[in-house]
């Protein structure tokens, strides 16, 4: 055979060799780029409420709101606060507003936490109305939304 032949088909295989190794890895860094989509209502589960008090000098209920992200990419949480004289059902999850005035909801706040990194817990205050004496609050959470930091 003469040289051009066996310089043709050297280079066929190291083609085929370069195929097979990078190919894979070039698959594994683009399907591992981006995190996975985060499940509907996940936010909920990654808020509480850490305090609710009465502020003595202006009569406002205020309630202390705790954000620990779940989700591998920092973002940002909106938390409605709920403020009530007694607990009630859990709200819905779908978050309709129809839902929310029938079942006696009582007065919301959003609070929003932003730069959450992930794995870090943040804080934030929400500040309600002004509450009526003799009457201890309920503060609550009644949705939570996350959005990842773009």
């Amino acid at each position: 055979m003469s040289a051009l032949k066996w310089q043709g088909w050297l280079v066929a295989l190291v083609s085929v060799a370069g195929l097979l190794v990078f190919a894979p890895l070039g698959l594994y860094v683009w399907a591992g780029g981006a995190p996975t989509a985060r499940p509907a209502g996940a936010a909920r589960e990654d808020v509480r409420i850490t305090d609710c008090r009465i502020d003595p000098a202006s009569r406002r209920v205020a309630a202390s709101v705790e954000a620990v992200n779940r989700y591998p990419a920092p973002g940002a949480y909106v938390v409605t606060v709920e403020f009530r004289d007694q607990p009630g059902p859990e709200p819905d999850r779908a978050g309709s507003a129809a839902s929310a005035a029938s079942s006696g909801r009582g007065p919301q706040v959003l609070v929003r936490i932003p730069g959450v990194r992930a794995g870090a817990t943040e804080h934030g205050d929400a500040l309600g109305p002004v509450w009526p004496p003799a009457t201890v609050p309920w503060c609550g959470i009644a949705a939570a939304d996350f959005a990842p930091a773009p």
